[in-house]
C-alpha cells in the first residue's frame, strides 16, 4: 500500500456480528489489509477470502443457528438480498433456497481508502463524465466513493446509492463520502427513477452512481449527461470491448449500428459496403479500465476509441500505475486487435455480428443516404403542405425521427398506436420479417415507408417525401440518375431485398425502368398519381 493511502475499515464492527469461533480465527490470522470476504454456507466450513487465496476459519460446519445469529445482528435484507451495518461500509449478501430461507452469507469487508483517486484525480476534477470498468472486487466502488468526497469539496454532489455500498447502511451516510448528499433506492429496479429524481429535485452538479447494469439505467444516464450534469459511474466489465458487445450497456459508449456505404466510399475505406459504426455520442466522455488496484488504462476520448475499434485499428489507451513511493506514472501502450474484430469488420455478413439498430449523430449525412443531398439549411415548406401527419415508427429510432422532423420543420406527429397513424415508417430488416402489424397495415391501406437503414439521412428523405418538400421530382430527376437508381435497386433485390420503390419520375423514364426490371427477370408496377407516380420493383 502506498504511503499516501489512509484506510478506514471498521473491522471491529464486522467481527462483532460473526460467531465467536470465526472472529477469533480472523484475529489470530491477522492480515486485515488483504481480507475481502467471509463466507458462511450451510453445511460447509466457514472460509475467509483474501487477495492471496482462501483459508478455512473453523473446522466445524456452519449450522442454521450460526446463520440466524449473524442475520439477527445486522440490518434488514432488501430486494437485492443485501444488508449492512449502520455507519459502516460492510455488505452482507444472502443466498436463499427455493422457499426463501437463508442458507448462505457473503460478508464483504467495506473500506474507505483515502487517496485511491489520486491516480485519476485530474480526470475527476475535469468536469467530464467518467465510467469506471473492472471485475467484481477490484475496487470500483472504493474509487467511486473517494471521487464523490473529493468533488463534494467544491461542487454539489448527489450519490444514488442502490445497495448502500457507497455511503454505508443507515440513514446517516458514512464520513468517507464527505459533504456528498446520498439518495437511497427502495428497490434496485427503481434505480433509474431515483437517478432522474436526483437531477430534477436536488440541483446537482455531479451524480455518482454504482453498477449501471440495466437498459433503463443506461437511458437515465444519457438523460443526465444531456442535461449538462457530470456523471461518474461504474459498470461490470474488463475493457471497452465488453461494453460494446453488451447490448444493454452499449449506449453508454455511443452504441453500434450497421450501415451500408456507397461504392465509392467503400473503395476509399478499403472495406465491404456493410460496416459497423457508432450510433450516437457516448454518454461518458472518459472510460477507465481498472486492471488492478494500482494499474489503470484510460481512454481519454471514448468516441474516438469506439470509432477506431469498429474500424479494426484500436487506439492505444493511456496506462497509469502508482509505484511504492506514491508517484503516478503514465505511458502509452498499443493493445492488440481483439480476436475476430478485423474479420467482423471486413465480412459481408458483419451486419449480423452486432444486430443493434440506431442512428448516427444528429444531422450528419450517412454515405448510404446519397439519394438525398445534405443541406445545412432546412427547405421551405409551402403552406398547403403543412397539414399534420401522424406517423408510427416501427423499428425506427423515435427520438431521431423527432429530431429530423424538427430540423425540416415539418408537422409530423409521432404516435404510439399503429391504428391511429396516417403512415407507418420502418426499416428494411423489419419489413422483410412480415410481422402481423405490417400485414394488417397493408390490408387496411395504411401507407408504409421502408427505410434502407436507421439513419438520419433516410429519415429526412422519408419526411421530405411525406410532406412533398422541394421542387417537382420529375423536373430535376435526370435520366442518368434514374437509371443508376434503378440498377442499384435491382442489385439489392437480387441480393435478397423483397421490394424497392424508386423515386417519382416522368412516364418516359418509368417505361425504361420497367424494361430494366424485365431484363433482370423481376416484376415491376407503377403506382401513385402524377407528379408523384413511381415504379416499384419486386421479386416474382
Amino acid at each position: 500500500m502506498t504511503p499516501q493511502r489512509r484506510i478506514t475499515d471498521n473491522l471491529d464492527i464486522m467481527l462483532s456480528v460473526l460467531p465467536e469461533g470465526v472472529s477469533s480465527a480472523l484475529r489470530r490470522d491477522g492480515r486485515w489489509d488483504v481480507l475481502q470476504e467471509v463466507i458462511l454456507d450451510l453445511g460447509r466450513v466457514p472460509t475467509a477470502r483474501r487477495l492471496d487465496g482462501e483459508t478455512v476459519l473453523d473446522e466445524h460446519e456452519v449450522t442454521s443457528e450460526i446463520i440466524e445469529y449473524v442475520v439477527s445482528r445486522i440490518g434488514e435484507f432488501d430486494d437485492d438480498n443485501r444488508a449492512g451495518m449502520e455507519r459502516t461500509l460492510h455488505r452482507i449478501s444472502a443466498i436463499r433456497n427455493r422457499r426463501g430461507r437463508i442458507v448462505g452469507l457473503t460478508c464483504r469487508v467495506g473500506r474507505a481508502v483515502y487517496g485511491t483517486i489520486d491516480i485519476i484525480q485530474d480526470l475527476v476534477v475535469s468536469g467530464k463524465s467518467i465510467l469506471l470498468l473492472g471485475r467484481p472486487g477490484v475496487g470500483k466502488t472504493t474509487m467511486l466513493r473517494e471521487a464523490a468526497r473529493i468533488l463534494a469539496e467544491t461542487k454539489r454532489v448527489v450519490i444514488v446509492d442502490t445497495s448502500n455500498e457507497i455511503g454505508g447502511d443507515g440513514d446517516v451516510p458514512h464520513p468517507a463520502v464527505g459533504r456528498s448528499r446520498r439518495m437511497q433506492v427502495r428497490t434496485p429496479s427503481l434505480q433509474h427513477e431515483v437517478m432522474i429524481e436526483a437531477v430534477e429535485n436536488h440541483n446537482p452538479e455531479v451524480i455518482v452512481i454504482d453498477e449501471i447494469g440495466r437498459e433503463l439505467e443506461a437511458v437515465a444516464a444519457r438523460t443526465i449527461a444531456e442535461r449538462g450534469v457530470q456523471l461518474i459511474g461504474t459498470a461490470h466489465g474488463n475493457t471497452i470491448d465488453n461494453i460494446l458487445l453488451n447490448p444493454t450497456l452499449a449506449d453508454l459508449v455511443g452504441g453500434i449500428e450497421s450501415v451500408t456505404l456507397s461504392d465509392e466510399e467503400a473503395r476509399r475505406r478499403g472495406t465491404q459496403k456493410t460496416v459497423l459504426e457508432r450510433r450516437a455520442p457516448p454518454t461518458f466522455e472518459i472510460l477507465v479500465e481498472i486492471q488492478d488496484r494500482e494499474r489503470l488504462a484510460v481512454h481519454h476520448d471514448v468516441a474516438a476509441s469506439v470509432d477506431a475499434i469498429l474500424r479494426g485499428r484500436p487506439l492505444p489507451p493511456q496506462l497509469r500505475y502508482m509505484d511504492e513511493q506514491g508517484e503516478v506514472h503514465k505511458e502509452t501502450a498499443a493493445p492488440a486487435v481483439p480476436a475476430g474484430r478485423e474479420r467482423a469488420r471486413r465480412s459481408p455478413s458483419s451486419e449480423m455480428s452486432m444486430p443493434w439498430s440506431g442512428t448516427p449523430r444528429p444531422f450528419e449525412p450517412s454515405p448510404a443516404d446519397d439519394s438525398l443531398p445534405y443541406s445545412p439549411t432546412p427547405p421551405h415548406i409551402p403552406p398547403s403542405r403543412t397539414r399534420p401527419i401522424r406517423v408510427y415508427p416501427y423499428g425506427v429510432a423515435k427520438n431521431r425521427l423527432e429530431q429530423a422532423a424538427r430540423y425540416l420543420h415539418v408537422p409530423a406527429t409521432i404516435v404510439g398506436d399503429a391504428g391511429q397513424s396516417d403512415a407507418i415508417v420502418t426499416i428494411k430488416s423489419y419489413y422483410r420479417r412480415r410481422p402481423q402489424l405490417i400485414e394488417d397495415a397493408e390490408r387496411g391501406g395504411t401507407p408504409i415507408y421502408v427505410l434502407r437503414s436507421n439513419t438520419v439521412g433516410q429519415m429526412e428523405h422519408f419526411l421530405s417525401e411525406l410532406f412533398e418538400l422541394g421542387h417537382t421530382p420529375s423536373a430535376n430527376h435526370s435520366l442518368d440518375s434514374a437509371m443508376q437508381e434503378t440498377q442499384q435497386a435491382i442489385d439489392e433485390i437480387l441480393n435478397g431485398s423483397r421490394s424497392i420503390d424508386l423515386a417519382p419520375t416522368s412516364a418516359y423514364i418509368r417505361r425504361l425502368q420497367h424494361q430494366m426490371a424485365r431484363q433482370a427477370n423481376l416484376l415491376s408496377q407503377s403506382f401513385g398519381k402524377e407528379p408523384r407516380r413511381r415504379v416499384r420493383i419486386y421479386r416474382s
